[in-house]
Order: C-alpha cells, then structure tokens, then sequence
C-alpha cells in the first residue's frame, strides 16, 4: 500500500462493511464463511489505519436490525465475534489501540459482553487508534436512548430544557467523546447508510465502493482517503 500522495488524513473513518454474504454466494461458500474472510479484511483495515495515522476508524460489524436475520446466522456472527475479541485483544493492546463498543449491550449474550469489558479495560489507555466496532447498533435507537437520558435529567431537575443544545446532546450519544466522522465508506455498491450514526454524519463525506467487503484492499482503502483528500468540505458554508 503507497500512501505518498496522501497528505489530507482524515482524524474519523466510518466504514460499512456490505456484501459478505453475496460475495459468499458467487464463491458457493456458506454466508458465515463469507462473513470469516470480512472479519480477515477489517484486520487489515485496522493495520492499515493505524499505519496511515488515522485516529478514530467505526466498523459496522453488526447492526441492531441483523437480530433479524436466521437464527444459524446470528448465533455464526456472535461466535465469530467472540474468536475475534479472543483472539486479537492482545494484538490490539500491542498495537496501541484502544477498542470501544457502541450499541445496545444489552441485547448480546454475557460471554460477548464479558469479553468486550476485557478487552475495553485492557486498551483504554491506548492512543495510536480509537476502534469502534458498532455492534447491535441502531442510530435511531441511539437517538432515542440519548433523548430518554436528557429526559430524565430534565424530569429530576438536574438540566432547565432551555439549556439542551447539539452539544448536550452529543454527550449522551454512544460516540460521547469522539469527533463526527470525516469520511465514511460503504462497499458492495450500495448507496445509503442504513441506520448508522445518523446524528454524527451531518457533514460527512460519503464514498461508495463497487466492490464486496472481502474484496476490499489496503490499497482500496487508499484510494478512498485519496477521493476524501480531492474534495473540498464546505459544513454547508456558500461555495
């Protein structure tokens, strides 16, 4: 992977990881094996993050509404997830990266939720790269829930309504703390954003790729931080 021509680093990168099922059916393969080789891929996404000096990268590993998919599937995913955040903890620490989940934890089974509070506690000093992985996440679930907090506040006399601003707000989002994203990433060919941090992407750069998750390279990677480097952001300000 060249990054010399890349001198506009993006401090977020979103990315929506789409097609591993469909580039598991053109290979005749199971959609939980097209969802392995995805998990191989955003591995080498996370490397290549680092190394480029991105400072905050979200992945799209699991969304509120995948609940929904056949059941085999879902019990595959969460096994997978599992491997992953067994596996890879110590690789991520040695890395000097920090892992923060966002979603609603309370849907996934205590052995993932275990695992995340491990592997979370053991990289939270870490400064090289900030990974989100959303995992049952839903951006309007989110909204919600952010809203219920201040709510609340608000009923207990801890917070005047008058004082509730885009920034109260954001403190009660998943992503408190972290900077909207700069650019985000779908492949597959897809064109929407499906329910993912609809609230953080008012600004943001969209780059879609014809390409399924699998296939995705370091150097495609690349390609999409050169695009963002060619644009010019204007956050609604005349041209």
């Amino acid at each position: 992977m060249n990054d010399q021509h890349l001198t506009k680093i993006p401090q977020h990168v979103a990315i929506i990881m789409d097609g591993n099922g469909r580039w598991a059916r053109q290979q005749s393969l199971s959609r939980l094996e097209g969802h392995k080789k995805g998990s191989e891929v955003a591995r080498d996404i996370v490397t290549a993050a680092s190394r480029i000096g991105i400072s905050y990268l979200t992945l799209y590993a699991f969304s509120s509404e995948n609940w929904r998919r056949d059941p085999n599937e879902v019990t595959g995913l969460m096994a997978l997830l599992q491997h992953y955040l067994e596996t890879e903890a110590e690789e991520l620490h040695k890395e000097g990266v920090r892992l923060k989940v966002i979603g609603e934890r309370t849907l996934l089974p205590n052995t993932i939720l275990n695992l995340i509070n491990h592997v979370e506690e053991l990289t939270k000093n870490n400064k090289a790269l900030t990974l989100q992985m959303a995992i049952s996440y839903g951006s309007r679930a989110e909204i919600i829930h952010a809203i219920q907090e201040i709510a609340q506040k608000v009923r207990d006399r801890r917070l005047d309504a008058e004082e509730i601003t885009e920034k109260i707000l954001e403190q009660h989002l998943y992503t408190s703390g972290v900077p909207d994203p700069d650019l985000m990433i779908r492949t597959s060919g897809e064109q929407r954003i499906s329910n993912y941090l609809l609230w953080q992407m008012a600004y943001t750069e969209l780059v879609f790729v014809d390409k399924f998750w699998p296939d995705f390279t370091p150097e495609d990677f690349m390609e999409t931080l050169l695009t963002y480097q060619n644009r010019e952001r204007r956050f609604g300000t005349a041209a």
